[in-house]
């Protein structure tokens, strides 16, 4: 029998087209892996083996036609903070328990259902996806299979710990500060962040600041690009769209020529004072990607960046009043965990002179570091700032200690959601425990495509990077 779990979605989508398998009997051997170690992972919050089975017999039936895609007949899930019609969206929280299941489905729900795509289900995310790691309070923490007593990162843990264990073949998530490349380097994967608006999560109202976008997260920096070609192709009901790159960003894997100019930084916009010191396992994971990029015959030049001291402040006051606008009924704010309540309670603070001034300072940042990013074809920092803690690390009782610990484990992801740049996440090297480390790179407004292409580069000179978790 084979193992589709350690299998690229090329062959998957190559074993379907040629009828060595179905999407039947695909989808029942994922349903069958979900079965026996979601237990131990808390992947999933929701699994609906009969939807799923149903949309397996459509999608045999489409394998042959017009409309089949190179992820036609492949299961996958939905990250719960997106509604699919007929299933219950928890989004991470207790206040929404016992709600009725959604009575229609968000974009990213109906792009899974155009391409073919199987949803089994739901994966976790933190409460409102507002945290650096999926440890919901309603839900149960998910956990890291290259060490379940670790975390998977957030806000796509579940995502991400379905795909690292093999319990999808690859899922998408969403990104408002990292929310997709803080769970992939966690558990060891590729995880790409979009240019903002290459692939609409909107009108561009839902999410102030436009700071979140859909996302994906895969096994390898070649799956994600099979998958990134049909997110861009999508169907998506917005006026406004990023330009990108002409050309399939599966065939771009091969055409980065040698002498790219890449920059470095492991300068972060946070301040000192919020204890952030560089880790030396993420120093060394950073070093391996540099001699990769030289091994690859690409330039590496140190980025001279001095962010605006103001970032930490303009920061906080969008993601606190982003908070505040999440739908908490009044008097229900007691059923929130600390840490939300807490962001929703200070974004309640923030007056309109104060957001507007944040906004202007964020957009402020965002044409410096599209200025001192757009002389390099693109630019290399860390990933985490080391291996991903363990479950229970970030304070569970004083929140504002626990936001400073978050940004202490990412200082280099959020500024890549202000500045609406693109960026790849994947995995470089291992702690000497085995757990997964690696780097981002943060490419220019629309240069998602090359960015992938490089990050493919490191990948394949970095064989020994990635690893699938042993017991599963």
């Amino acid at each position: 029998m084979t193992s589709w779990h350690l299998e690229s979605l090329a062959q998957h989508h190559d074993a379907l087209r040629h009828g060595r398998t179905s999407a039947t009997e695909l989808t029942e051997y994922y349903l069958e892996r979900i079965e026996r170690f979601n237990p131990q992972l808390n992947a999933f919050v929701h699994v609906d083996p009969d939807y799923a089975r149903k949309r397996a017999l459509t999608a045999d039936e489409q394998l042959d036609g017009p409309r089949a895609t190179a992820l036609t007949g492949l299961p996958t899930a939905d990250k719960d903070l997106v509604q699919r019609a007929g299933m219950p969206t928890r989004y991470g929280s207790a206040l929404t328990e016992g709600q009725p299941p959604s009575e229609h489905s968000d974009p990213m729900a109906t792009w899974v259902d155009d391409v073919g795509a199987i949803s089994v289900g739901k994966t976790a995310t933190s409460e409102f996806g507002m945290a650096a790691a999926t440890e919901a309070l309603a839900m149960g923490p998910t956990r890291n299979p290259h060490d379940l007593e670790r975390s998977a990162g957030g806000s796509s843990g579940g995502a991400a710990a379905a795909v690292a264990a093999g319990l999808l073949p690859f899922a998408p998530g969403s990104d408002g500060g990292g929310s997709i490349r803080i769970p992939a380097l966690s558990c060891g994967l590729a995880g790409w962040k979009p240019s903002r608006g290459l692939v609409p999560a909107g009108s561009g109202f839902e999410f102030l600041g436009g700071l979140a976008v859909p996302g994906l997260i895969t096994r390898s920096v070649e799956d994600l690009a099979l998958a990134a070609d049909l997110l861009v192709q999508g169907e998506w009901p917005w006026a406004t769209r990023a330009p990108g790159e002409p050309g399939s960003y599966l065939a771009g894997l091969q055409s980065p020529e040698a002498g790219r100019r890449i920059g470095w930084t492991a300068t972060t916009p946070w301040p000192t004072d919020w204890g952030i010191t560089p880790d030396p396992l993420a120093l060394q994971a950073f070093e391996r990607a540099k001699d990769a990029l030289v091994d690859a015959g690409h330039e590496l030049v140190e980025l001279d960046w001095q962010p605006a001291p103001s970032y930490a402040d303009d920061f906080v006051t969008l993601w606190t009043a982003n908070a505040a606008s999440l739908p908490v009924p009044e008097g229900a704010g007691d059923a929130l965990e600390p840490l939300t309540r807490f962001l929703v309670e200070e974004g309640l603070k923030v007056t309109g002179v104060q957001l507007v001034q944040a906004l202007a300072g964020l957009r402020s940042f965002e044409r410096d570091t599209i200025m001192a990013f757009g002389s390099f074809d693109a630019v290399l920092t860390p990933g985490l700032n080391g291996p991903a803690p363990a479950i229970g690390w970030y304070d569970p009782a004083d929140a504002w200690r626990n936001f400073q610990q978050q940004v202490q484990i990412t200082p280099w992801t959020s500024f890549v959601n202000v500045a609406g740049l693109p960026a790849v996440a994947l995995p470089t090297d291992y702690s000497p425990e085995g757990l997964p480390l690696g780097v981002q790179l943060v490419g220019r407004a629309g240069g998602d495509a090359l960015v992938m292409a490089l990050a493919r580069q490191i990948e394949q000179r970095l064989p020994d990077a990635t690893r699938s978790p042993q017991g599963f």
